[in-house]
């Protein structure tokens, strides 16, 4: 299965230091149309001295126009750790010959054995091929273009707003499964399925929101908009139907999920497993929500208090026909809550009768 370095956090980090619009990218931009190859490395002071010989020592206030005219000499750029100041250019980097690199040219070889050898954030710019690789730790990026990128969000968006769609589907039926009291596994499986579908093409579309910067505004407000309560359902499902019996938490199930590789959660037999439900005579019986499904519906009620009201109620039923006077007696929750939580499950109630007619 391969794997998207963007969801290393590091390098997440450095793509939004090197996003559109910021001081960085301008630099760097200029260097690729000037043809002009460099190594930019931005550390603190003392992770990288180690590693230096030589260089003009500058200290000066970063900016792109500065850090295009250093590039024409030879060597490495420093910047310091919060991109304020160039610290040093005409840099030749010395890292440890030893550690293991992947890569072949000299620039590049230097760039992958400084960042792993220390927390620096290392940018290769190829004079040859005008292409930009990031080093960070162990990972590896090369930027693609922006017109890539945005071709690759949009086409995410596509994506999603199938997988959205599927959700609320599968979600609305599973929840009338619920009131009628028969759900089975298979209803549960398949919500969970096109939650996690969902919620990996957000984090796709993200990591390209991130790296567009300014230019993917519009996409981050579609991103916005279809990802609206799909991490939400996910959890909900987990906690209401993650087998009590397991000494598994939710959120180790939820990491487990995680883990599936897509063949996994095509098949969904890993899905059960993952919920606890490995007894296949679970797939002949119903299943009984706990009703934190029901309650994620509700605005701006807190997980502690969610947790709370499921407590408070013997069955799913029992809490779809809670009285105010239960809601409100239940400790931590305050009256106005109360009738918020009573109000938001009529509403989902009549909803879903209303679209089953």
């Amino acid at each position: 299965m391969l794997i998207d370095p963007r969801r290393n956090p590091r390098l997440a980090s450095a793509l939004r230091l090197l996003a559109p619009g910021t001081d960085l990218r301008l630099g760097i931009n200029d260097i690729i149309k000037g043809h002009l190859g460099a190594l930019i490395v931005i550390a603190s002071k003392d992770e990288i001295s180690p590693l230096i010989s030589g260089g003009i020592e500058l200290d000066m206030p970063f900016s792109s126009q500065m850090l295009y005219e250093l590039a024409k000499m030879d060597g490495a750029i420093v910047l310091d750790a919060e991109l304020k100041l160039i610290m040093r250019a005409n840099v030749h980097l010395m890292p440890d010959a030893t550690v293991t690199t992947s890569e072949t040219g000299t620039r590049h070889r230097t760039a992958e054995r400084v960042a792993r050898q220390t927390g620096a954030i290392v940018v290769a710019i190829s004079q040859e091929r005008d292409t930009v690789n990031i080093y960070t730790g162990g990972s590896r990026y090369q930027l693609d273009s922006i017109t890539d990128v945005l071709a690759k969000a949009t086409q995410g968006l596509s994506t999603l707003r199938n997988h959205r769609a599927q959700l609320d589907r599968g979600a609305d039926d599973l929840t009338m499964h619920e009131l009628r009291g028969d759900v089975t596994i298979d209803d549960v499986l398949t919500v969970l399925q096109r939650a996690e579908m969902a919620s990996r093409m957000v984090g796709e579309i993200q990591r390209n929101v991130d790296e567009l910067g300014l230019d993917g505004r519009l996409v981050s407000m579609q991103l916005g908009e279809l990802s609206d309560g799909v991490l939400d359902e996910r959890m909900a499902t987990i906690r209401d139907y993650r087998n009590p019996a397991s000494s598994s938490s939710d959120e180790e199930v939820l990491e487990r999920i995680a883990g599936l590789t897509y063949n996994d959660l095509v098949g969904m037999h890993a899905l059960g497993t993952a919920l606890g439900h490995e007894d296949s005579a679970v797939a002949n019986g119903s299943l009984r929500p706990r009703g934190y499904r029901a309650l994620a519906h509700i605005p701006n009620l807190t997980d502690h208090e969610a947790t709370q009201i499921v407590a408070a109620f013997p069955t799913f039923d029992a809490l779809m026909r809670a009285t105010l006077r239960e809601l409100a007696g239940i400790d931590g929750v305050s009256q106005s809550k109360a009738a918020d939580v009573q109000q938001g499950l009529r509403r989902l109630h009549d909803r879903l009768l209303r679209n089953a007619k």
